[in-house]
C-alpha cells in the first residue's frame, strides 16, 4: 500500500459519528465510504458532519455556506454549487436498520460497489449496548417478563459480524460498554461468545468466507487473543480504556477490541498516558449562562430574586447545622456577589464573544484545524429550565464541591432546610448519586444518554450559574469539535453526545490502526 493512500473506513451504527470523526480527522489517511445509523435525529447530524468533510476536502471555498447555515444566516448548508457534494455526503450517511432484510442488502451493495479490494479498508463501529449496560440488566432484572435470550439486543454485534464474515475488512474496531464483559445470557458469559465468534467468523456463522481469522488486541496492554485460545483464560479487562488515562476530560471506561487480520497481524504500538484532562479545562472559554425557571414565569430578574432566596435559606439552614459548614456558607456569600439579572440561557445558536482560548491539544482539538472560516456561534448551547425546588439542590451541591472538593451524597448531606426531595424511597440509600457535581479538578463523571432525561446527575461546577450542563459542554467533555452541529431537539442531541465515542479518543485509535498499514 502506498503511505499517501487513503484507508477506507466502513462505519456501523454510527450514532452522531463519534468514532467515524476521529479516523477521519487523520486527514488524507482515512476516507470514510458509508456510515449506517438507524436513528433519524443522528443520522441527521451524521449526513451534516459527512457533507462538511467532504466541503473541506474537495471544495474548501463552499465552507462559506456551511459557516453561514451554522451562524443562522441561511437555511441550507449547501449552495446550488455545493448541492452535489450535499448529495454524496447522503451517499456516505445512510439512515439504515441493520438486522432487516432490505437495509442489510443496501449496505452490501454499497460496500460491495464502492470498496477498492486492492486496499486494505477497516470496519469500525459499537453495537447498541443497551442491553449489556449494567443499568439496562438491573432495569431487566426487575422485569418478569423480560428473557435475554428473546432480547435482539444481545446479538446485534452478529450484524457487526456477519460484515467481517462477508467483507472481510483487514482490521476492525468494536466499541461496547464495560458491562458486556460480565453480562450473561442463558447462564453463558456473552463476551466468551464474542471473542470466538469474531476470531473465527465463518466458523461463527457456519458460512464459508475467506478462511480468515482475527487477531483480537488490546489498544491500552497489547496483549492479543486468538483463535483458540480459552476466552476464560483471557483478562477481559484488557479490553478496557478508561478514557480519563489518556487526556480524554472524562472517566468513561469502555470495551474497545482492535482487530486484525491473523495474515497482517503484528505487534501493535499501544495507547500512550497522557495527564489528566479536567472539567475545568474542557469548559474554559465556553461561555456564563443561567438555568431557565420551570413551572413559572422566567426572566433574569425571576430567576436572580429565586437564586438569592435559596442563598439565603441555605445560609440561615447552615447556620444552625451541628456539623460545620462555614466552608459552604462562605461560597454561598461569595456566590450571591456574582448573582445578576443579566445572564444569559443560552441558544441553539448563541453568540459569540470574541475571547482568547487555550493554547493544549483538548482546546486546538475543539477548534479544529478549519481557520480560514469563521463560527460566530455556540452551537447547541441552551440551558434547561430547571424547578425552583431543583434549583435550591444545584446551588446547593455546587457551592457544597467548591467548599469541599466534592459532591455531596444522598440523604444525610442533603439535610438543609428544602432540600430532601419527596420521594418515596428517597432514605432507602439508593439515590446518594441522585444529585451530582461535575468536579472542576478532576475528569468528568461518564456522560451516559440519561443526560437527555434530566441534569440530576450533571450538574455545572459553579454554583453562580446553578444548572445542569448544556448539550455544548456535555460534547466538550465527549470531545466533540465546537463546529460539530447536533441536530433534533434538545433532548435528541442530548442522546446523542451520551451514545458517542469521545472522538479524540478514537483519532488515537486511529493512529495505532493506520501504522499498522504504514
Amino acid at each position: 500500500m502506498n503511505n499517501c493512500d487513503p484507508v477506507q473506513i466502513v462505519d456501523l451504527f454510527a450514532g452522531p459519528g463519534g468514532l467515524g470523526e476521529g479516523f477521519a480527522a487523520h486527514q488524507n489517511n482515512f476516507d470514510i465510504l458509508v456510515s449506517a445509523e438507524m436513528d433519524p435525529n443522528a443520522h441527521k447530524t451524521l449526513k451534516l458532519r459527512a457533507f462538511y468533510r467532504i466541503l473541506k476536502r474537495e471544495a474548501p471555498e463552499g465552507l462559506t455556506q456551511y459557516y453561514s447555515y451554522c451562524n443562522g444566516n441561511t437555511d441550507t448548508p449547501w449552495s446550488l454549487d455545493t448541492q452535489p457534494l450535499w448529495e454524496k455526503a447522503k451517499g456516505e450517511a445512510k439512515q439504515l436498520v441493520l438486522g432487516t432484510k432490505k437495509d442489510n442488502k443496501e449496505l452490501d451493495d454499497i460496500i460491495e460497489a464502492g470498496l477498492d479490494r486492492s486496499r486494505p479498508w477497516v470496519l469500525i463501529g459499537g453495537p447498541p449496548c443497551q442491553a449489556y449496560s449494567l443499568a439496562g440488566r438491573a432495569r431487566n432484572k426487575n422485569d418478569e417478563t423480560y428473557n435475554a435470550e428473546e432480547d435482539h439486543r444481545n446479538f446485534l454485534y452478529k450484524e457487526y459480524l456477519r460484515i467481517i464474515q462477508r467483507h472481510s475488512p483487514s482490521v476492525f474496531v468494536m466499541e461496547n460498554v464495560k458491562g458486556i464483559l460480565s453480562s450473561k445470557v442463558g447462564g453463558k458469559q456473552i463476551f466468551h461468545e464474542i471473542l470466538n465468534d469474531l476470531s473465527a467468523p465463518d466458523k461463527a456463522l457456519k458460512k464459508k468466507g475467506s478462511g480468515e481469522k482475527y487477531v483480537i488486541c488490546s489498544l491500552v496492554t497489547g496483549d492479543a487473543f486468538h483463535h483458540g485460545d480459552c476466552p476464560s483464560s483471557f483478562d477481559a479487562r484488557k479490553f478496557i480504556i478508561r478514557s480519563e488515562e489518556f487526556g480524554i476530560p472524562q472517566a468513561r471506561h469502555r470495551v474497545i477490541l482492535l482487530g486484525i487480520k491473523e495474515s497482517l497481524y503484528k505487534e501493535i504500538t499501544t495507547l500512550k498516558p497522557k495527564k489528566k484532562s479536567t472539567v475545568e479545562s474542557a469548559l474554559k472559554g465556553l461561555p456564563k449562562l443561567r438555568s431557565k425557571l420551570s413551572k413559572q414565569p422566567d426572566s433574569s430578574e425571576s430567576w436572580a430574586n429565586e437564586v438569592n432566596a435559596h442563598i439565603q435559606a441555605l445560609i440561615k439552614s447552615a447556620k444552625t447545622h451541628k456539623e460545620d459548614l462555614k466552608p459552604l456558607v462562605d461560597v454561598l456569600k461569595e456566590t450571591k456577589k456574582r448573582i445578576n439579572n443579566e445572564a444569559s440561557v443560552g441558544a441553539l445558536r448563541l453568540k459569540k464573544k470574541k475571547k482568547r482560548t487555550p493554547d493544549n491539544e483538548l482546546h486546538n482539538w475543539y477548534k479544529g484545524t478549519d481557520h480560514s472560516h469563521k463560527l460566530d456561534v455556540w452551537l447547541n448551547n441552551e440551558t434547561r429550565g430547571h424547578m425552583t425546588s431543583d434549583l435550591r439542590r444545584y446551588l446547593y451541591s455546587s457551592a457544597y464541591a467548591e467548599a469541599f472538593e466534592r459532591s455531596p451524597k444522598g440523604e444525610k448531606e442533603f439535610r438543609l432546610e428544602g432540600l430532601p426531595p419527596a420521594h418515596k424511597n428517597w432514605k432507602s440509600g439508593n439515590f446518594t448519586d441522585r444529585f451530582r457535581v461535575q468536579l472542576n479538578t478532576s475528569p468528568a463523571n461518564t456522560v451516559t444518554s440519561h443526560i437527555s432525561k434530566d441534569g440530576h446527575q450533571f450538574i455545572h461546577p459553579d454554583p453562580a450559574q446553578c444548572r445542569s450542563l448544556t448539550v455544548r459542554e456535555a460534547a466538550r467533555l465527549q470531545t466533540f469539535p465546537d463546529n460539530y452541529f447536533f441536530q433534533g431537539n434538545r433532548t435528541q442531541q442530548f442522546h446523542q453526545v451520551g451514545n458517542a465515542v469521545p472522538p479524540l479518543l478514537a483519532h488515537k485509535i486511529a493512529s495505532i490502526v493506520r501504522n499498522l498499514f504504514d
